[in-house]
């Protein structure tokens, strides 16, 4: 183990933050301090809404035994910060306490995008991020009898999910003409949305909400929409997209933008200060990716890249092709490298559906060299790494779909829809949709 005294303080101890503290200290003896008002100790963010479901107990959500930190010498400060003196070196705690560094890390996450409308702060209106929006849901559940659910990303639909799991009407409106279709091709958003129907989620489309009205106690009584329809309801999810939590570190020097500004060290422009997660914004980032990713997985990658850095390795933040996975209720959905919702000239998708079953697989490839760009799966299980290869050799469509077979996840226990999907391929003579 190398030998190093500089302290380091990480704010925040979700997968970034949690992901450099465990990695670090497998580097190295110096002094690592983990900050966070949330909870005192790391938890799967990811799996709050089993909780609320009754398929989890608590402390199951937390990957490591509580007596870990202690035994790795990784101190643990419930706090919340509220500025940064760069020049001092300090940090500013509500409660009073001044906390020293030598590094500073700041993997402060995101907060929910609030709506702007008359009755947003009424009680009963909330998001699903943190650990107190799911005590204050739980509070208010046994009162509920119908909610609405307002923005069609994947928080949504767990909230929606949660509340139909405890008997409660769903209204979930989005803008969109159908569910997530700035993200999913239109058929793909379609089936989602049926199956949401399906489920008994009532889906208005192309709905925006227009006033919350309250009662005289100022709580929640009903939505009103700007098509002037009234939903009577108990309860207003918002989720409309988050944005990083970086308010405390207005006025501390760091350069900001939507996030705070990192280069492909993740270092900021202040000394000895990196920031990671969903509150980084890479400067240049690197092909295929985007500058903000408010990401389980590049939250894990960006923790393992500065580890590496801090331990006395300096190495740059490569994530290498973009991937993401969800669930729509029983929907599997997977998506690596780029697959746009409304392809141009420059980019040929093939697409199939199952007749009968939720599966579709679409993949993007260019037209002139038919170099493989990406792929959607919903409802069939893929293995990453087949596809993070293709992507990284640049391979061209005809390849990956000759090879498709090798990135079925369990073909000796699951239904083989691949070996389907690759024969319609190629028997339909690449027809592209």
């Amino acid at each position: 183990m190398k030998k190093a005294q500089n302290s380091v303080i990480i704010i925040g101890n979700g997968i970034a933050g949690i992901t450099l503290a465990t990695r670090l200290r497998q580097k190295s003896d110096c002094p690592i301090t983990v900050v966070s008002d949330e909870h005192p100790y790391f938890f799967s963010r990811t799996a709050l809404m089993y909780v609320y479901m009754g398929h989890l107990p608590w402390d199951q959500l937390e990957p490591y035994a509580r007596s870990y930190w202690s035994d790795h010498k990784i101190d643990l400060l419930q706090e919340r910060v509220v500025s940064l003196n760069s020049t001092e070196k300090t940090l500013a705690c509500a409660s009073g306490k001044t906390l020293r560094y030598d590094r500073l890390v700041i993997a402060t996450g995101s907060v929910p995008k609030r709506l702007d409308c008359p009755g947003a702060e009424a009680q009963g209106v909330q998001g699903l991020y943190h650990k107190q929006d799911l005590d204050q849901l739980e509070e208010r559940t046994p009162h509920l009898k119908t909610a609405v659910v307002v923005g069609g990303g994947l928080i949504g639909v767990e909230l929606a999910e949660m509340l139909q799991s405890r008997g409660i009407a769903v209204h979930f409106l989005i803008r969109e003409n159908e569910f997530w279709d700035g993200v999913l091709p239109q058929e793909e958003a379609r089936l989602i949305g049926q199956h949401l129907e399906a489920h008994g989620v009532t889906l208005h489309r192309q709905t925006q909400v227009a006033q919350i009205e309250k009662d005289d106690q100022n709580k929640v009584e009903a939505v009103l929409t700007q098509n002037g329809e009234r939903i009577p309801c108990q309860w207003v999810g918002i989720t409309i997209g988050v944005q990083p939590n970086i308010a405390c570190f207005k006025d501390s020097g760091l350069t900001l933008d939507r996030g705070i500004l990192v280069d492909e060290y993740l270092a900021t422009n202040l000394p000895d200060v990196y920031a990671l997660g969903d509150c980084a914004q890479l400067k240049n980032p690197p092909k295929g990716r985007n500058a903000l990713e408010a990401v389980w997985y590049s939250g894990r990658m960006m923790g393992e890249t500065l580890a590496e850095t801090l331990g006395g390795n300096l190495q740059t933040y490569q994530p290498g092709p973009w991937f993401n996975s969800a669930k729509f209720f029983d929907i599997e959905y997977q998506t690596y490298g780029r697959v746009s919702a409304q392809p141009t000239a420059t980019e040929n998708h093939w697409y199939w559906q199952h007749p009968d079953k939720n599966c579709a697989f679409r993949i993007a490839y260019t037209p002139d060299s038919r170099r493989f760009l990406g792929v959607h799966a919903l409802g069939i299980r893929l293995r990453h790494q087949p596809f993070h290869d293709w992507l990284l050799q640049g391979a061209d469509v005809d390849q990956v779909m000759e090879e498709l077979l090798h990135a079925h996840f369990d073909p000796e226990f699951s239904t083989r829809h691949l070996e389907t999907i690759q024969k319609n391929f190629f028997q339909n003579n690449l027809q592209t949709q």
